[in-house]
C-alpha cells in the first residue's frame, strides 16, 4: 500500500480488496451449493453470516450519528472510517434478498398449518405474517440506507470545503436518525432472530443485540486503524491516543453487553414461565452448553481482564488480537441464537456455517476497502480535525 499523506488518500490501495472479492465469491458459489444439499441447513447457517456482517454496518452507523450528535472531537480522526463501514449497507439490502426466499424454512410461524394449531401464534399472527414481514424488512432497509447517504453526501461536500452549516446538517440528522436507528434495529433483532423460536419473547433483546452490534464494529474498527498503522498509513494522525479511547469504548461495550445478556438471563430465570425458560433451556443441553459456557467466558470474562489495564489499551498488538478475539466472540453469539433452532439437541457444525459467513464478508471487506480507497482517509474538511490529530488521553 502506498499513501499520499498531503491529500490522506491511499495511491495503492493493495491486495487485499481483490483478494476479498476472490473469497467472498467463491464463499457465495459454495453456499449456493449448499443451498441444494440442504436449504434448511444452508438458510439458518446465511441467516447467521449475513446478520453478523450487518450487525457491523449497522455499528458503523450508530458511531457516525452518535459522533455529530455529541460533536465529539478525538473522535473526527476516525469518523470516515465508520463511514466507510456505515456505506456497505446498500450491499448488505442486496444479500438480504436471498432471506426471502427462506421465510418458510426458517420462520415456524409462516406456515398456516401450524398458526392454525397453535393459540400463540394466532394471538402473533397479526404481526408474525409473511407480507408484513418482508414490508418491515424493506422499511428498514429504507431507513439505514437514507440515513446513510444522506450523511455520506454532506461529509464528502465537506471534504471540498468546510461551511458551519455542513456540520449542523449532520447533527440536525442524526439526532431523528439515531432514534429511527434504535426502534428499527431493535424491531430487526425481533423479526430475524428472537421470532426464529415465536413462543420466547424477550422484551430487553433489542438492546442485547445492539450492544453486541456496536461492540463488534468497534473491533472491526479497531483493526483497521491499526492494520493501516501498521503500514504506515495515519500513523501520525491516530495514535496510541486514539487507540487508548477503542479500547476504553470497547472495555464499556464488553461491560454493556454483559450486563444486557445477564440481565435478560436472570429476569427470566426468576419469571421462571415456561415460554421463556425453554429457550435458555436449549442452550444449557448437550453441547450447546460448551457454546453457551463459551460465551460467557470468550464474550465477557476474558476481554474484560485482558482490556481492564491501561497498558493493554496502548498496546497495537495486544489490541489487535483482542478486537480479533471480540469479533470471533460476536459470531459465535449470533451463532448461539440461531442454530438451536435448528439443532435442539446438540451442535452440528456444517461446512455452510463457514461458507455462508466468508461469501458475505468476502464481498463486505471489498466493497470496504474500495470506499476506504476511494477518498481521503479523513474528513479533510472537519473544523475539528487539527484538535483530533492532537488528542490526548488526561
Amino acid at each position: 500500500m502506498q499513501f499520499d499523506p498531503r491529500t490522506y488518500k491511499l495511491t495503492d490501495s493493495g491486495n487485499l480488496g481483490p483478494a476479498a472479492l476472490v473469497i467472498g465469491v467463491i464463499g457465495l458459489v459454495l453456499s449456493a451449493v449448499g443451498y441444494f444439499v440442504d436449504a434448511r441447513q444452508f438458510f439458518h447457517s446465511y441467516l447467521t453470516g449475513y446478520f453478523f456482517w450487518l450487525s457491523l454496518a449497522l455499528g458503523g452507523l450508530f458511531f457516525t450519528m452518535l459522533h455529530h450528535i455529541v460533536g465529539a472531537r478525538w473522535s473526527v480522526v476516525l469518523r470516515r472510517i465508520s463511514e466507510n463501514i456505515m456505506c456497505v449497507l446498500p450491499i448488505m439490502a442486496l444479500f438480504a434478498v436471498p432471506l426471502l426466499f427462506g421465510i418458510g424454512e426458517l420462520f415456524h410461524w409462516s406456515h398456516s398449518d401450524a398458526v392454525a394449531g397453535d393459540h400463540l401464534l394466532q394471538g402473533k399472527a397479526g404481526y408474525l405474517n409473511t407480507t408484513f414481514f418482508i414490508i418491515r424488512l424493506v422499511a428498514y432497509f429504507v431507513v439505514w440506507i437514507v440515513l446513510t447517504l444522506m450523511l455520506n453526501k454532506i461529509s464528502l461536500k465537506q471534504d471540498l470545503g468546510h461551511q458551519p452549516s455542513f456540520t449542523k446538517k449532520m447533527r440536525v440528522i442524526s439526532a431523528p436518525g439515531i432514534i429511527l436507528f434504535a426502534l428499527t434495529v431493535t424491531f430487526a433483532s425481533f423479526d430475524w432472530l428472537m421470532s426464529l423460536d415465536p413462543h420466547w419473547y424477550s422484551t430487553i433483546f433489542g438492546v442485547y443485540i445492539f450492544a453486541g452490534s456496536l461492540l463488534g464494529m468497534l473491533s472491526l474498527m479497531t483493526v483497521m486503524v491499526l492494520y493501516l498503522g501498521k503500514n504506515g498509513i495515519l500513523d501520525k494522525e491516530i495514535t496510541v491516543e486514539h487507540y487508548h479511547d477503542l479500547g476504553k469504548l470497547m472495555f464499556a461495550f464488553i461491560i454493556f453487553w454483559g450486563y444486557m445478556a445477564f440481565s435478560q438471563y436472570f429476569l427470566i430465570w426468576y419469571g421462571n414461565i415456561p415460554e421463556e425458560t425453554v429457550w435458555f433451556l436449549h442452550r444449557w443441553e448437550s453441547s450447546w452448553k460448551t457454546v453457551s459456557l463459551i460465551i460467557v467466558f470468550g464474550h465477557f470474562v476474558i476481554p474484560f481482564f485482558l482490556l481492564f489495564p491501561r497498558g493493554t489499551k496502548r498496546n497495537p498488538k495486544m489490541l489487535t488480537i483482542i478486537a480479533l478475539w471480540i469479533l470471533i466472540m460476536h459470531f459465535i453469539d449470533l451463532y448461539w441464537l440461531v442454530l438451536p433452532t435448528l439443532h435442539p439437541h446438540g451442535v452440528h457444525v456444517s461446512w455452510m456455517d463457514i461458507t455462508a459467513v466468508i461469501g458475505p464478508g468476502g464481498i463486505f471487506i471489498w466493497y470496504l476497502w474500495r470506499k476506504t480507497a476511494a477518498r481521503p482517509l479523513l474528513p479533510v474538511g472537519d473544523p475539528n480535525l487539527e484538535a483530533s490529530k492532537r488528542f490526548v488521553n488526561h
